[in-house]
């Protein structure tokens, strides 16, 4: 791995244990991480600054890169995370401190380019102190750990996919990693979610799975193991893909226009197209996080499909990763 300034390193311990983020929280985690200094110890003084550059890679537009980092800090301080050592568990946060910049200070910057008011730009950027007891799992690791590149998950939206995808790079080296159902329940914090096996393969572990062959280096498939009529465990069997051929400038298509209209367009397209379009793997994978996590429709497929029926009819440039009309060739 080449590129050490974007370089996620995490304790096994962390990479394991049960916790919530959204989508936004993850990003500002995982980007404050990166920048933590490698091989060097480091205190609960250091901050790290999160801003809306950062979230570029992730193909955050810098005109509502502040509107995703003001969300993910308005829960940020309170998320919790519990961490298995042994035969303990330590419920600790993930932020002991959060600082945003002063109005006078935002005042200062170039917002002329994001077209943003003075009262946004307040989240440009914020400071990231990690809690302390969670410094020793982050700083300094000299085994026991896992690491990847943050441009791995640049284009990943589930949360659900970002969590899977540090399981398997856990276990790179081995190519195959048993989860007990109860293991996986514990580590992605599910509760009381998803209380049928069905719904938990359909809206956690194929939209993971998928998401993940489909924009990540890693090529992953999935078993599932039964004791009697319970499912007891899952088996990841992965690898990384093979690189593609770089392609020359002559192979290279024209840049789309983004305000193209057929990206958007539902013109001809009947509500059971839409409700088909909306149960799609890889359309759930891209647009689950619209809606609450404690929302019901997230945990019933009828429900789902039903608002984003909806939500398509209503606003369709919410949905602007591709022409909704490709997803009805899954």
């Amino acid at each position: 791995m080449k590129d050490k300034a974007n370089l996620i390193v995490k304790s096994n311990h962390i990479v394991e244990a049960g916790y919530y983020l959204s989508t936004a929280e993850q990003r500002v985690i995982l980007t404050a991480i990166s920048k933590i200094p490698k091989n060097v110890q480091i205190n609960d003084n250091d901050m790290y600054i999160v801003s809306v550059e950062d979230l570029e890679i992730y193909g955050v537009h810098p005109k509502t890169a502040y509107r995703e980092i003001k969300e993910a800090v308005e829960k940020l301080y309170e998320r919790s995370i519990n961490i298995r050592i042994g035969e303990t568990e330590l419920k600790t946060r993930w932020v002991q401190q959060i600082a945003l910049p002063s109005p006078e200070l935002i005042s200062t910057m170039s917002q002329d380019i994001f077209n943003i008011t003075l009262d946004d730009a307040f989240c440009y950027a914020v400071a990231i102190r990690f809690s302390t007891p969670i410094i020793p799992y982050l700083s300094n690791l000299k085994e026991q750990f896992t690491q990847y590149l943050e441009s791995d998950i640049s284009n990943v939206t589930s949360i659900y996919s970002i969590r899977f995808y540090e399981f398997i790079c856990q276990y790179r080296e081995i190519g195959k990693r048993e989860i007990t159902i109860d293991d996986l329940r514990f580590m992605l914090n599910l509760r009381d979610k998803y209380p049928l096996f069905g719904d938990l393969k359909r809206w956690v572990i194929e939209v993971a799975i998928k998401e993940i062959n489909d924009k990540t280096p890693m090529q992953v498939s999935c078993e599932y193991k039964k004791k009697g009529r319970k499912f007891t465990s899952i088996v990841l069997t992965f690898k990384e893909k093979k690189k593609p051929k770089t392609k020359t400038l002559k192979d290279k298509p024209a840049d789309r226009d983004p305000d193209c209209g057929d990206l958007f367009t539902i013109d001809g397209l009947s509500d059971a197209q839409l409700a088909r379009i909306a149960n799609n793997p890889l359309f759930i994978a891209h647009y689950n996080h619209l809606l609450d996590p404690m929302n019901p429709a997230n945990q019933n497929p009828k429900l789902w499909a039903g608002e984003m029926v909806k939500r398509l009819k209503a606003n369709p440039d919410q949905f602007d990763r591709q022409p909704l009309r490709d997803y009805l060739d899954y």
